[in-house]
């Protein structure tokens, strides 16, 4: 693995060269920006939950336990005091010079388009969108926050689901379909703060045939001996260095 700087003048060098780059990115993104990851468990002495969080975070365990579901759900998915860190703003930044053409995201944060990205393949949904599953009604993240126990749809009186995709839950075919394409059709993937542990939305990285492969993660990751370029760093760290690199601030 390459010294730091040497890496940075090297993603330097292939953003300058390309212009079809897609990044693809997971939770290391958000946890930057003070979002923890879900799956981190409290302390023996503090658990607050009688379940594991995928169980919770489950289609089954919604639909039996609801109360409980919301409970963790408005305590540990939503944090709408985070604001986007340097990853979420170079991308912004690249996607306006032209450079970059997707974000394909695993987070359900939104802070990439709070940053200013435009093209935006959310995976895993979004904790900003609401829908009734009866009749369809849309609801902004607040009032799911606002709502007693399990949010009821005011026109129909139907339960409110968040737009997230659960376990035991397929993704949605459209942005699997377009997360596709453009990682197939890019000549630079960047995947940066993810783990590549959670399929399908890891698999998505065998569509990639272009020219460079760049993984830039503080932990290692399933696809470190296929990168032509390899970092092992915060991501907002390197892509705060990068922007001065670029005179992109």
């Amino acid at each position: 693995m390459k010294e730091f700087q040497e890496a940075m003048a090297e993603l330097k060098s292939i953003i300058q060269t390309y212009d079809n780059i897609v990044f693809f990115g997971g939770a290391g993104v958000s946890t930057e920006s003070g979002i923890p990851d879900f799956r981190s468990v409290d302390g023996l002495y503090h658990q607050q939950y009688d379940y594991p969080p995928e169980t919770i975070l489950s289609h089954t365990f919604y639909c039996k336990k609801p109360k409980e579901f919301y409970r963790f759900y408005r305590n540990k998915m939503l944090f709408l005091d985070a604001k986007p860190n340097a990853a979420h703003l170079k991308l912004a930044e690249l996607e306006a010079q032209g450079k970059l053409k997707a974000v394909i995201t695993q987070n359900i944060d939104g802070l990439h388009q709070a940053a200013g990205s435009r093209n935006v393949l959310e995976l895993h949904g979004s904790v900003l969108r609401n829908y009734c599953e009866e009749c369809g009604q849309f609801y902004d993240v607040h009032y799911i926050i606002n709502a007693s126990d399990i949010p009821k749809c005011e026109k129909c009186g139907g339960p409110v689901k968040p737009d997230v995709v659960l376990y035991e839950e397929g993704l949605n075919s459209r942005t699997m379909s377009d997360a596709t394409r453009y990682i197939h059709d890019a000549q630079v993937l960047i995947i940066g703060g993810t783990s590549l542990a959670v399929y399908p939305a890891a698999g998505l990285i065998d569509y990639f045939n272009g020219d460079k492969l760049v993984v830039i993660n503080k932990a290692p990751t399933p696809r470190d001996s296929h990168a032509d370029l390899l970092i092992q760093a915060p991501i907002g760290e390197v892509f705060s260095q990068l922007g001065h690199c670029l005179n992109i601030l």
